[in-house]
Parts: structure tokens; sequence; C-alpha cells
């Protein structure tokens, strides 16, 4: 039966990409010139997604719960200050993706160890470690047809794997969004590099990127025109939105240890039937519109998207979308949410919200102490929306609405989850979120 079942759920998934093939405008979106090289891509990060997605999301979501709590045994979980305030004392490794790799001498020898420490949905994420080095070694951005060597451009359109890193600190300023090829870390350890005040990071149709270390901040929308997207291919690109990252029809993508803030749209979209992605160990603040998942209410194919949330600190200054979901199946789990302004967990469209052990501290204003929004439906329609709450702190009077059918036979339920580890071990497993500061030769 489990078989039939999976059977019937990939004709459901391939039926509909089936007429995302034909869809048009919002499938091209950004691309001016929607030729034979990128109908190509599109279709093989279709076939790249479907091959990605879960079909028992819980297995996923139930071995990252096992492994936090195996980190935490024996551990004093509460032991630590709430602030964020420098810390000074020997390395520590506080959730289970860092103690992977972290807090090693000569963790810049070894720098591809990271590629095998993604959990969550992300986790087949290796990036370029199959790749060679490139070395980032001019953070100048004024050719975007023929962009120069040694520029953080002219790394990521490249065919072949590579794991891209920094010979100093940098301030890159995007003249136009910076599109990537599969294949791709950028690992900015060792080094601080800011993508400052330009176009922000688009990962479009391809596969398996890892960007790690980073700072982006200030992304504002840029005119379009002619920018190279490989090194055999460029074409016209229409205005960029000005998100700090846009995920787009894309799989297997990590995002960790990144600090972002202050971009025109959003901070991360995830949208066009993107799947198998992880937000981790993250520091996000001053936005308005944090993340969305899922763009458009009449794109039904985002019901192939499964994206973690974990570990992050959502931080002073934050308004909404903390994230905004539609369709798909999204695993909030142990992050610290420090404030917000209108509500933080909000979605349309019944996608499967599962929050465990975060940390949520409401703002004083009464009207916002909701944890979760559900936008354009009415309680007899949401009602039946899984949105489960297992494991939450609620401080400062918040409150979190649960949904969900009781009587369903659907497999996600309290019943058969693993419980993620409490939200009082919240400030333990995000104390070292965002940029890490690592410095070569010392422990990271």
């Amino acid at each position: 039966m489990k078989m039939e079942a999976y059977q019937l759920s990939r004709l459901l998934l391939l039926l509909s990409f089936f007429a995302f093939s034909v869809l048009a405008p919002a499938v091209r979106a950004h691309i001016g010139d929607f030729d034979e090289v990128w109908k190509k891509r599109a279709e093989d990060a279709r076939k790249a997604a479907l091959d990605s997605y879960k079909e028992n999301p819980e297995d996923v979501t139930n071995q990252f719960n096992n492994n936090v709590r195996k980190l935490l045994q024996g551990t004093n979980s509460t032991r630590r200050s709430l602030k964020r305030k420098k810390y000074r004392g020997p390395c520590l490794a506080t959730n289970p993706i860092d103690a992977c790799w972290r807090c090693k001498k000569h963790w810049a020898k070894n720098r591809k160890k990271l590629a095998d420490c993604a959990m969550g949905f992300g986790h087949e994420a290796t990036g370029g470690k199959k790749g060679e080095f490139y070395v980032v070694t001019d953070g100048t951005d004024n050719d975007m047809v023929n962009p120069k060597p040694g520029t953080l451009r002219h790394a990521v359109i490249q065919k072949e794997p590579l794991w891209i890193i920094f010979a100093k600190d940098m301030i890159i300023k995007l003249e136009q969004e910076l599109i990537m090829a599969g294949d791709k870390t950028i690992d900015g350890r060792g080094f601080n590099v800011r993508i400052l005040n330009g176009a922000g990071i688009t990962i479009q149709f391809v596969r398996n990127i890892i960007i790690h270390g980073i700072h982006i901040h200030g992304i504002v929308s840029k005119e379009g025109g002619m920018i190279r997207d490989s090194v055999d291919h460029y074409g016209f690109r229409t205005q960029s939105d000005g998100d700090g990252i846009s995920i787009f029809g894309a799989s297997n993508i990590w995002l960790d240890h990144i600090s972002m803030s202050n971009c025109k749209d959003g901070l991360i979209d995830i949208i066009m039937a993107s799947t198998a992605v992880t937000i981790s160990n993250c520091h996000f603040t001053n936005h308005n519109e944090v993340m969305l998942f899922g763009g458009d209410n009449s794109f039904s194919q985002d019901k192939i998207m499964q994206v973690t949330v974990a570990f992050n600190h959502f931080g002073r200054g934050l308004v909404q979308r903390i994230p905004r979901s539609r369709f798909g199946f999204i695993h909030v789990v142990n992050n610290q949410y420090s404030n917000w302004l209108m509500y933080a967990i909000g979605g349309s469209q019944a996608p499967t919200i599962i929050s465990q052990g975060n940390r949520f501290s409401a703002p004083e204003n009464l009207a916002a102490k909701e944890v979760t929004k559900r936008d354009y439906a009415l309680p007899e329609v949401w009602k039946s929306w899984t949105w489960i709450s297992q494991g939450d702190l609620l401080l400062n009077g918040a409150t979190f609405t649960t949904s969900g059918d009781p009587k369903s036979k659907q497999q996600f339920t309290k019943a058969n989850m693993i419980k993620a580890a409490p939200g009082n071990t919240v400030p333990q497993l995000t104390k070292f979120s965002g940029t890490l500061g690592c410095k070569i030769n010392k422990p990271c």
C-alpha cells in the first residue's frame, strides 16, 4: 500500500509539473529571452526537484530532531547567556551542524568537510565538494557579459563544480543580479565578505548550492540588461526584485551562517517549485518581509516545496513573513524569535507548518502577540490546514493558533513525530548564528 501511495503521489506531481511547463510569464520571471538554453535548464530543474522530493517528510524531521537531542544529552542547555554579546571563551559548537566541522584549528585545510554537515531537507547539498577551489581575488563587478577572472561573477558561472573562497576581506557591490550555475559553494570563512548595496544572488533552475559565511545587506532592485549566466550563454534580464537570495525552481540548496538585513524585497525567496532547502544558523535583522516560500496562489506546483528553517536568530527590527508560505511542507525548528512587529509565521493555500522547539518572544504590542497568520482564508477553510506547535516556548504573551483535522489520514501527526529539543534549549543552539568571524589557523 505504501508503494502504491508513493506511485500515486509521484504521478500527481508529474501531472502538475506538466502544467508547469506550459505556464509562461511567472516561470520566465526576469528572463527576457526564454530561449532553448533556459527551457532545457527549466526541464532539468523539474526532474531534479522530483528526484529530491521526500515522500515521507517525517523521516527527515525525525532524523533532524534525533541528531539535536543526541548532541544535547548530558549538557546543561539553559546555562548560556541569552544576550548576543561577543563570545570570548574557547571555541564551542552548540548544535549538530556546527559540531560536524567547527572548533578545529586547521579547518581551512579541510574546508570541504562542511559539505558533509547539512541537515534537514537540504541535507543532500554538497555544493562544489567534487570540484577544485576557486579563489576570488577581485571584489569588483564591472562587466556583466565578460566578467573578469578572479571575480565572484566569473567564479559562479563556470560549468564545473567549484568551491569558491576569498583571498581577503571584500565588499562586493553587484551591478546586476549574480546568477549562479549549479554545483557551487560560496564559502566566506576566513575573511569578512559582504555583498552590499547592490544586486542580490539568484539561484535559478539549478541544483546543489551551498552559501556559507557571508554578509548580505542593502540589496536593491536593478534595471536588468545583458547578463552572462554561464560560460557559453548570456541573455537579457528584466528588472530584478531586490531579494537578498532568490531561489527559483532550484533544489538541494543549503544556506548557513549568513547575516542578512535591509533588502528592498525579501531577504530570502523560495519560489516556483523549489525544494530540498535548508536555512540554518543565520542571523536576520531590520527587514519587513523576511522570507517568502511560494510566490503565487495559483502556482500549485509549489506543493513539492520542502524547507527546513533551523537554528536561526530572527533578531531586532523584523516585521513579518518569518516565514510566509504557500503550499509546501515547512519545518521550523529550534529558532530564536526575539521579536516581530506584525506576526512571525504566515501562510495561505494550505501549507503544512511544523513548528517545533522554537523560542517565540512576542512584542509589547497587544495586537501582535499571535505568532501565526493565515492570509486570505476564513477559519472554516484554514482549520483543516496542518499547523502544529510542539515544544515551542511562548514568552511575553505569545500565542500560537494550531490547526488540522484530527480525523485526517495524513501520516504527519503529533503521534508519529519525534519531539524536538524544547524551546528553552534555543539560546544554546542559536548562540553562534550569523557569520562566525573565522580566522585561518585558529579554531572556528
